[in-house]
């Protein structure tokens, strides 16, 4: 759908995240690439947004040291979440070395410290290498209609940068893509987010979505979830935030 054929109602950032929330969908085609496939949707507000700061550097340094005692022995690479990930990522045309699922991409950095982004990026980063599950988040003010989950036609646009500079491109038909009314917001599931909806020091209100695959079953997805919006509180005691789980539809 193109920016001209929303309605002026859509055209507005939502105010009831519950309602907002119910209008998300995963395809049909999802289900049919993977039926264990689950999303946990977080809408929040009440946000206080910022640069990185003590708390924020205190919960990502927590979760960067629980992880590199949890993979001393084994690589992150063999746990089962992102084996089933790499697994997803082939399925759909990918190619996994090359467009990582994003909680691998994070915990491959563990060696040398993740970046610090801002402190709503570096707390769902926390959370993401804490629990091993794909998590990203979005600008809810820059977010027109609702979340989509479904493989793109190839004739979708996905703002991002190149060499440094601000570029359009387009997802390769059947890529499955998070998009809104107005183009792609993350490509290949959850491997790289569109720059007009990424988290900056002035957001205050977000989605965020975690992306599950069979061996993240449904309770320890939820206890992600519930860990992210706790993490959140803790930085932001004015949090309110409503979830929604959505499963992979049977395929048509």
């Amino acid at each position: 759908m193109s920016a001209t054929a929303l309605d002026s109602d859509d055209l507005k950032a939502p105010e009831d995240l519950a309602a907002w929330l119910a209008t998300a969908t995963v395809a049909p085609e999802i289900g049919a690439l993977r039926p264990d496939y689950r999303a946990l949707l977080i809408a929040a507000d009440g946000l206080r947004p910022g640069p990185s700061d003590e708390t924020s550097e205190r919960l990502l340094a927590e979760a960067e040291n629980e992880a590199r005692a949890r993979f001393a022995d084994t690589p992150h690479g063999e746990h089962p979440h992102l084996v089933a990930w790499h697994e997803a990522f082939r399925a759909a045309g990918a190619k996994p070395k090359r467009t990582r699922p994003s909680a691998d991409a994070l915990l491959r950095r563990l060696a040398t410290g993740l970046p610090r982004v801002n402190r709503l990026t570096d707390i769902y980063n926390a959370i993401s290498i804490a629990h091993v599950v794909p998590l990203g988040g979005e600008d809810l003010d820059h977010y027109r209609g609702a979340p989509r989950l479904e493989r793109a036609t190839g004739e979708e646009t996905f703002d991002t940068t190149a060499g440094g500079a601000s570029v359009v491109e387009s997802p390769d038909p059947g890529e499955v893509v998070w998009r809104d009314g107005l183009g792609v917001t993350c490509r290949r599931w959850n491997w790289r987010q569109c720059r007009r909806t990424q988290l900056t020091d002035t957001t205050a209100r977000a989605l965020f979505v975690l992306d599950a695959l069979g061996p993240m079953d449904t309770p320890a997805l939820e206890r992600a979830g519930d860990a992210l919006v706790d993490a959140l509180r803790t930085a932001s005691p004015d949090l309110r935030a409503t979830t929604r789980l959505i499963p992979a539809p049977p395929a048509d």
